[in-house]
């Protein structure tokens, strides 16, 4: 008895390969994508349609899973925190092992590799490492954002004139006024000519 349920958008069913090695399936299907992706200011929307391309490949150990997609992001720019939309390519390769095969393992084998569940398998959390890898942490929403003004947070794109006077704070200005008359410290004095 199974314990993936088969109508799951990311369970595919293996049985057409058999066990013959050497044998291939493609499949294509609109997958929603996982939820909770999140890398630094980007991340997927939960259950964001994805596009993904399966390559499923019988092999002597199990199933060989290749998977593309094209997984769209939204995310804040680093400068102007102004919303920046995007899509990154996602590849991925992951073997899916015959559980009769697996169990054949020496116990001291501490293999990571999932298992086919009957001729189930889980494409979800391949899909889900492949793409919080391929997320980039920060994204701009042009290479020249100039950011925000740190002084008053004015978003510098829509005013490139954006200036501040210099305002002294009046509990410096004595300062101000001594070092107007006074040699600038540690001056290094000219060399002199031999």
């Amino acid at each position: 008895m199974s314990s993936l349920d088969p109508r799951a958008p990311h369970v595919l069913d293996t049985r057409e390969l058999g066990r013959r090695p050497g044998t291939s399936q493609r499949v294509r299907r609109r997958l929603p994508a996982p939820e909770g992706m999140v890398v630094g200011l980007t991340r997927v929307e939960d259950g964001v349609g994805v596009d993904v391309d399966v390559l499923l490949e019988a092999v002597m150990e199990g199933v060989l899973v290749t998977v593309r997609a094209q997984v769209p992001f939204v995310g804040e720019c680093a400068r102007c925190l102004d919303d920046v939309r995007g899509a990154v390519d996602v590849d991925a390769q992951e073997l899916y092992a015959h559980p009769d095969l697996q169990a054949r393992r020496d116990a001291d084998d501490a293999s990571d590799t999932p298992l086919l569940d009957g001729d189930l398998l889980d494409l979800e959390p391949v899909l889900r490492d492949a793409v919080v890898l391929a997320l980039p942490g920060t994204v701009l929403c042009d290479p020249g954002c100039p950011g925000l003004c740190p002084r008053c947070g004015a978003r510098l794109a829509d005013d490139p004139d954006h200036v501040h006077t210099d305002e002294v704070d009046p509990r410096w200005s004595a300062l101000g006024a001594l070092a107007a008359h006074s040699d600038p410290p540690f001056a290094t004095p000219a060399p002199e000519e031999h």
